[in-house]
């Protein structure tokens, strides 16, 4: 048995959890993965999918109607044809991984006149929409992106308060909806409730009242049950004696006047105050309130209530309005600043406003929140707002002022919700659907008397060019970080509070960074960017998931009468239903039962830590992890770091370059092969089967199929994977794989198949693990420097390898067409040796700088040939002189192998050869139909298995046309009549009396479609290919691209960390002979600073290296989990097993004297990483470059081949110094004195004395300055 098999046994990491239940962690991927399922709803069939996504964007959008009700457009399904490339093509040609998106429209006429007007069903085109990849992302213009979830406000009511200058607690409550204008309702400072829409105008709460319809004073002071009405009689109204008035007493009367432009006779009604509210009624009033008519007057009630209601009181006593009426023509003239026309669109305006479907809707989530929030029962499917809202919000309000209720914290995460990536699609398709909605109405308006059908009405690059823009330019779509596995998972888990909608950076302030006692189990306290962004971009936790309001949910055990359910599924709570909720810690003791061994726990309850008895506890934490995301989980003993180096650690763990010969890590924390499983980058097995071959490139697997699922499937039950070979990433890292399985090997499904890309075995490994010395080294440790062994870089442990792509187009310019050749004009031949007929370098060619890598040249613009010239082109023919060299050369840092090149070109067509396509495409035509044929056959087969004998039921086809009629016995011949099986998953079909043969039918008939999709989409390619060629942007006529692998060894200069935040740059590679030794000899392969561990509290890495050594001393795995790792009596017991000092502490010796240090040191083994951030990507140095065009310095940075900027500070340096001529020299002849740097040159290559320095160009570009304000200024001698 060869030693990688031992290993794959023994790879079984010994963990040291503690707690009695390991949890199944959910997919890691299912944010990005399930949001877009639930999006396009592909996989369910038509009659079955749910009001989401993109069939409920269509629903909202649909039917669309003429202005007058004319012709109607229903939309009646969607669907999609398989992409026209594979994920790998368009990565090479620079192509959108996408899927043609088509809707089944129907098109009626509802006005008998038109007779000639049938009903029109039709399958529309409405552009390509980008699909997602099994792995999450997309890949938009040939770059693999990732759409970040957005952590946004959630849609519902928040009540908040606010200090005016003067002191005084101000209220207010918002109402945030999904779509529409915001409404606000704040307190001022007189105790006044104001009505704020839209944040700009401002009316006393009781106007808006009025408005939706409780008219009178009276309606009002009911609602809050402020007032009682008594009725006026001689003998009754002495009651109200001494009582407060809650409304006015009105003397009201009609006068008639004729109307001047009319001549109508109207009339009008007056009103006169006879007594004011508030008013106390005495004796004296009694007549008066008598003799205006009224029939009952409002007093104030005698409670605590009215009390509380003051607000109430003081705002009708601000109110300008006294009806209806005269409260929407009051709000119609704040909103539109502008006399209403008549009184209905005074009172539409309100309505469009908040109570319409089209302008207004809170949304599920908004009901939701609402409903919770003020204890309404209202149904979900009203989505505007209704008066019970507003009246219970301002209850609320009116509690809040009275200090009966608390306001809400914003940053609580029951008040925030995740937008994935479905949803955020489905808004873009909603602004694309809107737009071309309206282009329909336009276009069924102008055509009047014509027939027409839906493909007239729509135009489908409305919704792509919405849809394009969103991916390319949305600050939500990134270019995925695909440095390691590791950095992949994490960018598609990201949650981001900023982008569209969300926080800028600037207005972010601490609270909404901070870590909140919500984000427990749901937002990682350790895992956010070190800078501006900081708390603004989180990472979900290990457990946590989405669910489908877009609150975040952590997974509880529940517990009852002081006993863990161990047995049950554990249930998700979101941060609403887990408040007051007792719950106890993951690594509490619990006994077999799953009863709490401790009698008093430690819990935790919303914010607070409380010390409880077993029977007071309701849930239980999961596993101590729970709280971390997944790069912290993957740090062992995470609990000994501090919290800032622990932040530097998870986020330089995604930084790690994926290395030539990865190892995983003795010390883990057991997570390494789940993040290996679920980032897709290897391939993982479908389902159960065996192995039946294996080869470098390809792993083929025959799985094990039930009966009827190889009744419903049309595929065979073996599966070829190809193994990518050397494909480089978005950030230029490698991606190769290679097989871990033999033939004949059984696998199960989700079995990791294959190796390579930073793992091993089926778990991550982003580093190496090297034999550890915490010493001082000469002064060459000091500042977090690192001493490697010579070693190290020998064996290339830290070798790495990196892929460069270089293109180069080809245009057809005014000139004439650009060509791709090896014949370049005035170039040596040596340097075009490597170059093949196309002018491409050849593979394996090493590349230095300079080299030509794609030969091109480019006509010149014509100028009058000499009559030498035309000597020598009538000699050598006309190539002479027209053309120059556009060769792309290489960088002066590329250093390289050519692993891969490839040439696209579109085709360019004469006659003869479109008649050769023609011939081609139909030999391609015979064997696809022979193809579509067999299919067919094989669906009749099937469903004549399943259907003999048996009678139909009523089979429709998608038009609801009866296709095999109800009663007909299934034969052969009776299902081979049917022309078309694509469009018979109608809902009504019954094909037979037993409903689960039904299902199987219907499952047979959509996996026939998805078949028959594949076949037509791959027939599709093989034309386009055929006839265009291959797929360039606009204006390219072909396109070259050569690939440069470079191989990097570890080198002084490059950075290197471990996973503790303990980073620092290597200083110096030292001879084996000269690095310090153990005991036995073995010569320490890095040596580290032991002044670095102290201060930043990391003391994690020392508990590392102590276990690990005494792993690579058993030749054992081990998994510490964080909050739940090795204790340091478990460490040392296994030190002890190993032979080895406790603690880790020992003498070592010096390689150059071979004498004993004299102190001991910590000695052990520690898992290093090698960072991104390599030296030879940023080591630079210029010689003559260039030039910025207006001040004539050269320019800054690597990439423009720049210099170093000498700034200000550097001049005073100088200057401080005395040194004259040096500083004369910097800012004259090595910067912007053009003669003088020319004349410098000349003298220095012949050997001359320096000349002197001439003018800057700086001075010059002052002159031109002033010049340019009007001053003449001339330079005298």
């Amino acid at each position: 048995m060869s030693k990688k098999d031992t290993k794959t046994q023994e790879n079984q990491r010994i963990s040291f959890s503690s707690t009695k239940v390991q949890s199944q962690f959910p997919d890691f991927l299912d944010i990005q993965i399930k949001s877009f399922e639930d999006f396009f709803q592909l996989e369910t069939r038509p009659d079955q999918r749910g009001s989401e996504g993109l069939y409920r964007t269509f629903a909202e959008n649909f039917p669309i109607s003429d202005t007058r009700n004319q012709f109607v457009l229903e939309f009646l399904d969607y669907f999609v044809d398989p992409p026209r490339y594979s994920i790998d093509e368009c990565i090479e040609r620079g192509l959108t991984y996408s899927v043609p998106l088509k809707a089944r429209m129907k098109l009626f006429c509802t006005d008998p006149e038109h007779e000639d007007f049938e009903t029109v069903v039709q399958d529309v085109y409405l552009g390509t929409i980008p699909y997602m990849t099994a792995s999450g992302s997309f890949i938009i213009n040939g770059a693999e992106r990732v759409i970040v979830s957005q952590l946004h406000r959630s849609p519902g009511v928040f009540f908040g308060q606010s200090y005016h200058a003067n002191g005084t607690k101000l209220y207010s409550s918002r109402i945030i909806p999904f779509k529409g204008s915001w409404i606000e309702f704040a307190t001022d400072i007189n105790s006044v409730m104001y009505a704020y829409i839209d944040r700009k105008k401002k009316l006393p709460l009781t106007t808006l009242l009025r408005a939706i319809g409780y008219e009178k004073d009276k309606d009002i002071l009911e609602i809050f049950d402020l007032a009682e009405e008594i009725k006026v009689s001689k003998t009754t109204i002495k009651k109200a004696i001494g009582k407060k008035l809650a409304a006015r007493v009105l003397n009201t009367w009609h006068e008639d006047f004729v109307d001047e432009d009319t001549g109508e006779v109207v009339s009008i009604e007056r009103n006169e105050i006879i007594l004011d509210r508030e008013t106390i009624i005495e004796k004296d009033h009694l007549d008066q309130i008598v003799d205006s008519g009224v029939k009952s007057i409002l007093v104030h009630k005698e409670d605590n209530k009215s009390a509380d209601y003051a607000i109430i009181h003081n705002t009708l006593q601000k109110d300008p309005t006294n009806s209806e009426k005269e409260a929407v023509e009051y709000i119609y003239r704040q909103l539109r600043n502008a006399e209403p026309p008549d009184e209905e669109t005074a009172r539409g305006i309100i309505d469009k406003l908040f109570f319409s479907d089209q302008r207004y809707s809170l949304g599920e989530v908004g009901r939701y929140r609402l409903n919770k929030k003020l204890g309404l029962s209202i149904s979900e499917e009203i989505q505007v707002l209704t008066k019970e809202d507003i009246i219970s919000i301002i209850k609320y309000l009116i509690e809040l002022v009275n200090s009966k209720a608390e306001v809400d914290d914003i940053d609580h995460l029951s008040n925030r919700r995740v937008r994935t990536v479905g949803e955020q699609m489905a808004a873009q398709f909603g602004v694309g659907l809107a737009r071309m909605a309206r282009t329909i109405r336009e276009r069924m308006n102008v055509r009047d008397n014509e027939v027409f059908t839906p493909i007239d009405l729509i135009n489908a690059k409305t919704l792509s060019s919405v849809i394009n823009s969103f991916f390319g330019t949305n600050q939500l779509s990134q270019f995925m970080d695909q440095t390691n596995p590791l950095s992949e998972i994490t960018h598609k888990r990201r949650l981001s509070a900023l982008g569209p909608g969300g926080l800028s950076r600037e207005r972010a302030g601490f609270e909404v960074r901070d870590v909140h006692y919500t984000h427990y189990g749901r937002l990682c306290p350790i895992e956010t960017p070190e800078g501006p962004n900081i708390g603004l971009i989180s990472s979900l936790c290990v457990f946590a998931k989405v669910n489908n309001l877009g609150f975040i949910e952590t997974p509880y055990r529940k517990v009852e009468n002081g006993k863990v359910e161990l047995s049950d599924e554990p249930i998700y709570l979101s941060a609403e239903e887990e408040e007051s909720k007792v719950i106890a810690q993951a690594n509490a003791p619990i006994n077999e039962n799953g009863e709490f061994v401790n009698e008093r726990v430690t819990a935790r309850e919303d914010g607070d830590f409380p010390v409880v008895e077993p029977g007071q506890v309701e849930l239980m934490d999961i596993a101590p992890n729970q709280i971390a995301s997944i790069s912290a989980s993957l740090i062992p003993f995470l609990e000994h770091d501090d919290a800032n180096r622990a932040l530097m650690g998870s986020n330089m763990m995604r930084q790690a370059v994926p290395l030539l010969k990865p190892q995983a890590p003795i010390v883990g924390t057991g997570l390494e092969k789940q993040v290996a499983k679920d980032s897709r980058i290897l391939i993982n097995a479908e389902g159960n089967g065996t192995v039946i071959y294996v080869d470098a490139d390809i792993i083929t697997i025959n799985y094990d199929r039930t009966e009827d699922q190889e009744m419903v499937s049309f595929d065979s039950s073996e599966k070829t994977y190809n193994l990518t070979k050397f494909r480089k990433t978005n950030q230029g890292t490698t991606i190769t794989l290679k097989p871990i399985v033999k033939v004949g090997d059984r696998v199960e499904k989700g079995q990791v198949l294959c190796d390579g890309y930073a793992t091993e075995d089926g778990e991550l490994a982003i580093g190496r693990n090297l034999v550890v010395a915490f010493m001082p080294w000469k002064g060459y440790n000091f500042e977090d420097a690192i001493v490697i062994n010579e070693k190290v870089v020998r064996e290339d442990w830290f070798t790495s390898i990196h892929i460069d792509e270089y293109s180069l187009d080809v245009r057809d310019t005014k000139l004439g067409m650009e060509e791709l050749t090896a014949d370049i004009p005035n170039v040596s031949e040596e340097a075009t040796k490597d170059l093949d007929e196309n002018g491409m370098i050849r593979i394996g060619a090493e590349v230095k700088p300079g080299d030509i890598l794609i030969g091109k040249i480019t006509p010149k613009g014509e100028s009058d040939p000499t009559p030498e010239e035309k000597l020598l082109r009538a000699i050598f023919g006309d190539k002479a002189g027209d053309v120059k060299d556009a060769s792309l050369k290489a960088s002066p840092s590329l250093r390289g192998v050519v692993i891969d090149k490839k040439l696209f070109s579109r085709s360019i067509k004469d006659k003869r050869r479109r008649s050769q396509d023609k011939a081609i495409i139909d030999s391609i035509e015979a064997e696809f139909q022979k193809k579509f044929d067999e299919l067919r056959d094989q669906l009749l087969d099937k469903l004549f298995v399943l259907l003999d004998g048996k009678t139909s039921q009523g089979v429709f086809n998608d038009l609801n046309e009866e296709v095999i009629k109800k009663g007909t016995k299934y034969s052969k011949k009776a299902l081979s009549s049917v022309e078309d099986y694509l469009n018979l998953t109608g809902a009504e079909s019954v094909w037979v009396v037993d409903e689960d043969k039904n299902d199987q039918i219907k499952e047979l008939l959509h996996n026939y479609k998805i078949k028959y999709n594949d076949l037509m989409g791959a027939l599709n390619r093989e034309r386009f290919t055929i006839s265009v060629g291959d797929e360039l942007p606009a204006g390219i006529v072909k396109l070259a691209k050569i690939y440069i692998a470079k191989k990097r060894k570890l080198k002084v200069g490059d950075k290197m960390a471990g996973r503790h935040g303990n980073k620092g740059i290597v200083s110096r590679i030292v001879r084996d002979e000269d690095m310090p030794f153990l005991e036995d000899g073995t010569p320490v392969d890095i040596v580290l600073n032991p002044l670095g561990v102290p201060s930043r509290m990391n003391i994690g890495q020392i508990y590392e290296t102590v276990l690990g050594w005494a792993g690579l001393k058993l030749g054992k795995t081990y998994a510490t989990p964080i909050f739940d790792g090795a204790h340091i009596d478990q460490i040392n017991d296994l030190t002890d097993q190993a032979g080895l000092p406790r603690f880790g502490t020992t003498y070592l010796y010096d390689g150059g004297t071979g004498e004993r240090f004299a102190q001991k040191a910590t000695v052990g083994v520690i898992y290093m990483l090698k960072l991104g951030h390599m030296v030879d990507d940023k080591m630079h140095s210029r010689s003559i470059g260039p030039y910025s065009l207006i001040t004539q310095q050269p320019l800054g940075g690597k990439a423009q081949f720049g210099g170093q900027r000498f700034g200000e500070m550097e001049v005073w340096a100088l200057e401080a110094f005395g040194a004259s001529n040096i500083l004369r020299e910097i800012l004259t002849v090595k910067s912007d004195d053009v003669i003088g740097r020319a004349k410098t040159y000349e003298s220095i290559v012949k050997g001359e004395p320096m000349p002197e320095p001439g003018i800057p160009e700086s001075f010059n570009v002052l002159l031109h300055e002033l010049q340019g304000l009007g001053l003449d200024i001339n330079l005298e001698e």
